[in-house]
């Protein structure tokens, strides 16, 4: 599985302040950079440990080294190598593994997660900057009340009814907001291309 954000939609902006904050982070132990860096991550984290396969209080727990994790290892992040976000996804995913590792006793040749990912090819890489772009441009332009729906199934990975519960909205009404927020993505996607 791919150490990506599976969050997405961070635009350039974001993404070069996150990438700063770990400097701060690196460079003086900027508590202040770490707060903001932890409040911005640590729910994403979860989100992509739970759809991991870890329980919500493995989850939590896991999202939390994830974080210690950037703490202590903050010096060593390039931000020419890699965008804050894939440096701490990939660190998510090693977490996992590791706890993988503990659960099962010996690893499985075949676990997705223990195989490397292949280099990205240049071409390869472009589209996939120009992809997210797009998806970003289109997140962007959701209603505010889709765009926090959105948010709340694909990136901190609640439940339809989670997200009825969470917000005080009907079940029906989180449905079909999703599913308006879709159509939107798609036909503003496919007219991108």
């Amino acid at each position: 599985m791919a150490a990506r954000d599976p969050q997405g939609g961070l635009g350039e902006d974001q993404g070069a302040h996150y990438a700063d904050l770990v400097e701060a982070i690196a460079a003086r132990r900027d508590r202040t950079a770490f707060a903001q860096l932890f409040d911005g991550y640590a729910p994403r984290v979860k989100g992509y440990l739970l759809r991991l396969g870890l329980s919500p209080a493995e989850a939590e727990e896991a999202a939390q080294d994830v974080l210690v994790a950037v703490w202590r290892k903050a010096e060593t992040f390039d931000r020419r190598q890699a965008s804050a976000s894939t440096w701490i996804f990939r660190i998510a995913r090693n977490r996992r593994i590791d706890l993988y590792r503990r659960q099962k006793g010996e690893l499985d040749p075949d676990e997705p997660l223990l195989h490397p990912e292949p280099p990205v090819a240049a071409d390869v890489g472009l589209e996939t900057a120009q992809r997210e772009t797009r998806v970003r441009q289109a997140l962007s332009e959701l209603p505010p009340e889709q765009l926090e729906l959105v948010r709340r199934a694909f990136y901190d990975g609640l439940s339809h009814s989670e997200i009825a519960q969470a917000t005080g909205l009907a079940l029906g009404t989180v449905k079909s907001r999703l599913r308006l927020a879709f159509v939107k993505l798609k036909l503003r996607l496919e007219n991108a291309e």
